[in-house]
């Protein structure tokens, strides 16, 4: 009985892929990582379990984005809000945080692939031991430019808005810049995604259909997706169809 629905889900996959394989694919696609607690009750396992599965999801679907030829990746794994969360779920994510960070840098796949690895957010309000291992791991990609992962961590949209604008006062009160500068390319200059282009798609899963603050300055113009399953049981095939309703949109930029 288990080999008919995976036969079914092998051909529907490769048609999917068939579909979109020579089509223009996004070069930044987004993601919010949601659903790891309600994923972790439907596979019935532990929250800590959950996120586990999460962090290894997020494997894989780097490695579909490469196969496809998705360029830059940007994932959402700890906002501002979160530190409110009880303290054990925040230590759990610190936890997997700090071996995620450290098996990255250890990735051959990283390293053959020349990715580049950022981390965005508030690093300040980190842990210690958290901050040492972004060091560690943004300094061993400093030099790749084929990829990019870039990984939000105690990242807020506004917080990241406000942090350009204090940083823009703070250089015209030193006499670096005049009022006349100011404008939308300055602003993106300052926010933690400066020289990174703008996401062309955002995908979340676990079924919510809002940003949270995602990206805020950045999205203006991005595609969204949603789709209702769970980050952990998230699917090579759900990647595919958000790339295939990609494709069938028209981008018009507000023209």
């Amino acid at each position: 009985m288990q080999f008919i629905p995976k036969l079914v889900y092998n051909v529907y996959e490769k048609k999917l892929y068939s579909e979109i394989k020579n089509k223009p694919v996004p070069h930044h696609v987004a993601i919010i990582l949601d659903g790891n607690r309600r994923g972790s009750k439907l596979l019935g396992v532990s929250y800590e379990n959950g996120y586990e599965l999460g962090a290894k999801k997020l494997e894989e679907v780097l490695d579909w984005a490469w196969e496809i030829g998705v360029k830059i990746v940007t994932v959402w794994v700890f906002s501002t809000e979160n530190f409110s969360r009880p303290k054990e779920q925040v230590e759990t994510i610190m936890r997997l945080a700090r071996e995620k960070l450290i098996s990255i840098r250890e990735d051959p796949r990283i390293h053959k692939n020349e990715v580049k690895v950022n981390i965005l957010g508030r690093i300040s309000l980190l842990p210690k031991e958290v901050q040492e291992e972004i060091k560690k791991t943004t300094e061993a990609t400093a030099n790749y430019s084929k990829y990019v992962l870039n990984v939000c961590m105690a990242y807020g949209g506004r917080a990241e808005i406000v942090d350009a604008l204090k940083e823009i006062i703070n250089k015209a009160k030193e006499g670096i810049i005049d009022y006349d500068d100011v404008d939308e390319d300055l602003i993106a200059e300052h926010l933690y995604t400066s020289n990174i282009p703008d996401p062309d798609l955002i995908i979340r899963t676990s079924g919510e259909e809002r940003l949270s603050g995602f990206l805020l300055w950045q999205s203006a113009y991005s595609e969204f997706y949603f789709t209702e399953v769970h980050w952990p049981l998230f699917r090579k095939i759900d990647f595919w169809r958000a790339i295939r309703t990609y494709q069938q949109r028209h981008r018009r930029y507000g023209k």
